[in-house]
């Protein structure tokens, strides 16, 4: 909960997440709510909105920062909590949350918003993270977490502690720091970075990855200087592809730089799918993506060129190592190549309620716990979990 906030204050908070939509809502909660409102709000039927009744749902008309007006409606929830619906879209509700600042509201962000309706912090994680989700299954993941399994595994580990039993309560709190990595990226895609020489034929496999043109193809080498992305989902995870320039020696300053990009994206990538043309031979180049990147996978590309057929492919007489043979011209191995992005990212999906944290300060607090029982600090481990949620709710025996 934020401390500087009054105890009677009245919170006004966008409740839609970022973006175009046809309808943003806006939220008011505290004592003021329906003054607030009321005061920059003119029914259609001319009566002020304290003479509805609770309940209700009023259309009329709203007047904005500078005197501007537009047509929206009003939820009278509760006493203390009222709704307003009005057009989508970032700037429309950003002018309404404006205004009601400017009436006496304390305009807070959706986590402190969300902080002050869940007095339980995993479950109000869980209701941001829900808000960011891309994916139903990903969505599904953090429902679990919401509806308590992060908390029962929690609490489980915890009952161990309290029995002096470090080493079950060591490796429940592994099997959660197993599935810290995935739960990181619940709310936020994994970044699948595409690497490789110049015309390997990058920007056509992220086309056909992607199931229409996001990036230019060219036949003029160095075509790509700058990183494009876009964002998809392979069997329901998340994830951003990111095309870099192509890897290779120049002495242009502009191309030298799109080079030097795309290899810090290589460092920094959750997955890199290492592009190699099948009908030129395995380069130092090639070599060093796969020193550096910290996951990757190689796709031998344009096998429609040359002679291996799409799919899994072993290494073939130049020594390069094995992969997977695709054609982004004829489709030849995309479908195998998305089937293994998926299973490179997350080796093993959660079953439904399985406990997967999915914050960095829950995995902090984690870790903390585990070193702690790793070392027969049974009462540290216990503190580091109470700071998953309040600590008079485990056992502190």
């Amino acid at each position: 909960m934020n401390s500087s906030l009054r105890s009677d204050a009245t919170t006004v908070a966008i409740l839609t997440p970022p973006g175009r939509g046809a309808v943003a809502t806006i939220g008011l909660r505290g004592p003021r709510a329906i003054e607030i409102v009321g005061r920059r709000f003119i029914s259609a039927a001319g009566s002020p909105l304290d003479a509805f009744p609770l309940g209700r749902v009023v259309f009329g008309r709203f007047r904005g920062p500078g005197g501007a007006e537009e047509e929206l409606v009003v939820g009278l929830i509760a006493a203390d909590d009222v709704e307003v619906h009005c057009h989508g879209g970032i700037a429309a509700a950003e002018a309404v949350a404006a205004a009601l600042a400017e009436e006496g509201a304390t305009h807070i962000d959706f986590p402190a918003w969300t902080a002050l309706a869940e007095p339980d912090c995993l479950a109000a994680e869980a209701r941001v993270a829900l808000s960011q989700a891309r994916t139903e299954r990903t969505a599904a993941v953090l429902l679990d977490q919401y509806r308590g399994a992060l908390r029962a595994a929690a609490e489980q580990i915890d009952c161990s502690l309290g029995h002096h039993d470090l080493a079950s309560a060591a490796e429940g709190l592994r099997q959660l720091l197993d599935r810290a990595e995935l739960g990181r990226h619940l709310a936020r895609p994994w970044r699948v970075v595409l690497a490789g020489r110049p015309n390997a034929g990058k920007s056509s496999l992220m086309n056909a990855l992607l199931g229409f043109q996001r990036s230019i193809v060219f036949a003029e080498p160095g075509t790509t200087r700058d990183v494009l992305t876009h964002t998809t989902a392979f069997d329901g995870w998340p994830v951003e592809l990111a095309d870099t320039a192509g890897l290779r020696a120049s002495g242009e300053p502009i191309e030298a730089e799109g080079v030097e990009r795309a290899l810090e994206q290589v460092r920094e990538a959750d997955l890199v799918l290492l592009v190699c043309d099948v009908t030129t031979p395995w380069s130092s180049q090639e070599r060093e993506v796969l020193a550096i990147a910290r996951r990757a996978m190689v796709v031998h590309h344009k096998c429609d060129l040359g002679l291996v057929d799409g799919g899994e492919a072993g290494p073939p007489l130049d020594g390069r190592p094995a992969g997977i043979a695709a054609s982004s011209l004829t489709g030849q191995g995309i479908d195998l190549v998305c089937q293994r992005i998926a299973q490179a990212l997350v080796p093993s999906p959660p079953d439904a309620g399985t406990a997967v944290p999915f914050t960095e300060r829950q995995e902090n607090l984690l870790r903390q716990a585990l070193a702690a029982a790793i070392n027969s600090q049974p009462q540290l481990a216990i503190e580091a979990l109470g700071g998953l949620f309040p600590l008079d709710r485990l056992s502190t025996k």
